[in-house]
């Protein structure tokens, strides 16, 4: 179970740890997302929470946000921006695969992203501290394990590739499902937590939709689109409760 822990940290952050077995196999990482996510969500929250009083709320949201970018080798914002490219892409399925898997980001991915920023960076600025420290952290939680519900409910568009490795288990989705669940109640509160949580089945079912009809099954790419695109719907969600 630790040997999962250390890989799942190696895979979804920056941080310098060397797990041992097989660096390819990531099933025994997947249990472990959500709690790599708080890692993650509560170094960006933590940013915002303390930055607000040097920086303002404006400032402290951009920082935090770069944290969350930086914290996991901006992993799921290029899935995003390759997703976006690839989805305007003009060709059938083999096209929008073979553009997705090139390391340069075209337009629709650069749109894609800078609206990511944008969308993020002002939800959390319009949050009192505590309550964007809560939402980035529920956030990158349940996020994670949105990826997880993709990866599910979607074959592999591919073969090889990270869409292919990333075989999740029951009960890995199990432990990571009540994971999630746990830290959005006990974070956000019963009824804020819940909302997260459908909301992100919700953006993972998108997704999942898109990816089987548009690119034939789930990549790499698509995994780390429905964590980025999880995390602006469940703080938008948060900030909407926080508003009412």
């Amino acid at each position: 179970m630790l040997d999962g822990a250390a890989l799942a940290v190696a895979f979804l952050t920056i941080l310098p740890v060397r797990p041992r077995g097989n660096p390819a196999d990531l099933r025994a990482a997947a249990a472990w997302l959500p709690l790599v996510g708080a890692l993650a969500g509560g170094l960006a929250g933590a940013a915002r929470y303390y930055g607000e009083t040097l920086f303002g709320a404006t400032v402290a949201s951009v920082v935090a946000v770069a944290v969350l970018v930086i914290v996991s080798g901006a992993l799921h914002q290029d899935g995003l921006a390759d997703c976006a490219d690839g989805l305007g892409a003009r060709g059938g399925r083999e096209r929008r695969l073979a553009v997705m898997r090139d390391p340069a980001t075209g337009v629709f991915g650069t749109l894609a992203l800078v609206g990511w920023v944008l969308m993020l960076t002002s939800t959390l600025a319009q949050l009192d501290r505590g309550d964007a420290l809560r939402a980035l952290v529920v956030a990158a939680v349940v996020s994670r394990a949105a990826a997880l519900v993709h990866a599910v409910v979607t074959p592999a568009a591919r073969s090889d590739g990270l869409g292919a490795a990333f075989d999740v288990t029951p009960a890995s989705l199990a432990f990571a499902a009540v994971t999630a669940a746990t830290a959005a109640i006990l974070v956000a509160g019963p009824v804020e937590g819940l909302a997260a949580i459908a909301v992100a089945v919700l953006v993972a079912l998108t997704v999942s939709a898109a990816a089987r009809t548009l690119l034939g099954g789930r990549t790499g790419d698509s995994l780390g689109a429905t964590v980025a695109l999880a995390e602006i719907a469940i703080c938008l969600t948060l900030l909407a409760f926080a508003t009412a």
